[in-house]
């Protein structure tokens, strides 16, 4: 199982089947829960409940049970529950069988209907904004392309010199002692008080950083993504003087030397970064309330899923474990809705969520008070 991918996303929306099965759930990586098996039952709670409603289907026990066999076999593969994330996606239809498990938790939820319920999966694209993370240590450096929940190693070797030693030509290890020592004790006397060795030493780092930033330029100077450093603190103010990359963030990791957790740095840099992140939600989400009550917004879904297939929708915003059934009427480009889910109905805020993601629009999952309108459990900031 594997994070899944926009490409992937897209694929599973176009599914189209009478029996289309959809189940999200909290998963455990360790601890009480994975020893007493609490997962292995939930989902085994979750299928009773998929069965009783595939019951209410012109279906016989033989064909309800081939249906959910190959989840059903999950139940009892310890295995599987052994190597599991923070919450667990399930999508079973006729011969097509997917499991995700991602590092986000899900509200524990079943949906059985003509398509796949995907709007859960959402927040892993929204905020899905990638940056570059750069290890630096004067003995070897490392560059990553990150999403919130992935890293990339991007490979340098032949762009940039991959420590030091490449660049000044000489052994620096007790020199790079001496002057990270002094800058530690907050002192000129520190460790001797070389002075002089000092700022040769400094230049040395100067000039190494400067050959580093030649060569990154080479890759990423046309990026428009975030550059955050992870370094010990006396190398960032010396790579801030000689950085080139618009994009680098004024703020950095401090790094232990010795660490090189990529999971770690990658969300100690999301938490830096969430904020410069943020800012396009909060701006749409300004621009959707001066403009509402124009034809440039809406809060009504029987306007707002034909725009959404359009691609007319620059922002969608949705209410958190709400929902409205309904039909849409292809032919007649109309909207009808319904009290509950019923076999002939669909979620009407999963296709508009759905038809908004794929056509390039920003979908987001909020709480009721965070809503542009929260007179309404959607809302719409159209392109035009």
């Amino acid at each position: 199982m594997a994070i899944i991918t926009k490409k992937e996303l897209q694929d599973l929306e176009s599914i189209r089947n009478v029996h289309c099965i959809s189940i999200y759930m909290p998963t455990h990586q360790k601890g009480e829960e994975v020893l007493q098996q609490e997962d292995a039952k939930l989902l085994k709670n979750h299928l009773k409940e998929v069965k009783n409603k595939l019951e209410r289907e012109p279906l016989g026990k033989r064909e309800i049970a081939e249906l959910i066999a190959p989840i059903q076999e999950l139940i009892h593969d310890g295995e599987f529950w052994r190597h599991q994330s923070n919450g667990l996606a399930l999508f079973l239809t006729n011969g097509i069988v997917k499991m995700y498990s991602l590092p986000i938790s899900f509200e524990s939820f079943n949906h059985v209907a003509n398509s796949l319920y995907l709007v859960p999966l959402l927040p892993l694209f929204t905020g899905d904004e990638s940056f570059f993370l750069l290890w630096l240590q004067l003995e070897k450096v490392k560059l990553y392309k990150n999403t919130r929940y992935s890293s990339a190693e991007v490979y340098i070797e032949n762009i940039t010199p991959s420590r030091m030693e490449e660049r000044v030509g000489y052994d620096f290890e007790q020199k790079s002692l001496q002057f990270r020592s002094q800058q530690e004790g907050h002192g000129a006397a520190a460790f001797h008080g070389h002075e002089e060795a000092d700022r040769d030493r400094k230049n040395e780092i100067e000039r190494y950083f400067s050959a580093l930033d030649k060569g990154l330029m080479t890759l990423i100077q046309n990026e428009n993504k975030p550059l955050i450093i992870a370094c010990q603190d006396y190398l960032f103010p010396i790579y801030q003087k000689v950085n080139t990359f618009k994009y680098l963030l004024a703020d950095h990791i401090s790094l232990d030397p010795t660490e090189m957790n990529v999971s770690k740095l990658r969300e100690l840099a999301w938490d830096k970064l969430s904020p410069v992140f943020d800012k396009e939600r909060l701006e749409k989400i300004d621009n959707f309330k001066k403009l509402d009550g124009t034809a440039r917004t809406s809060s009504n879904i029987e306007q707002i899923l034909p725009a959404a297939i359009q691609g007319k929708i620059d922002a969608l915003f949705i209410q958190k474990n709400e929902d409205i059934w309904g039909i849409y009427e292809p032919k007649k480009n109309s909207v009808r809705v319904d009290k509950e889910l019923l076999p002939s109905n669909v979620s009407l805020l999963n296709k508009a969520a759905m038809k908004t993601f794929v056509n390039g629009g920003k979908v987001y999952l909020m709480e009721k008070e965070d809503m542009p309108n929260a007179f309404s459990i959607i809302n719409a900031l159209y392109r035009y």
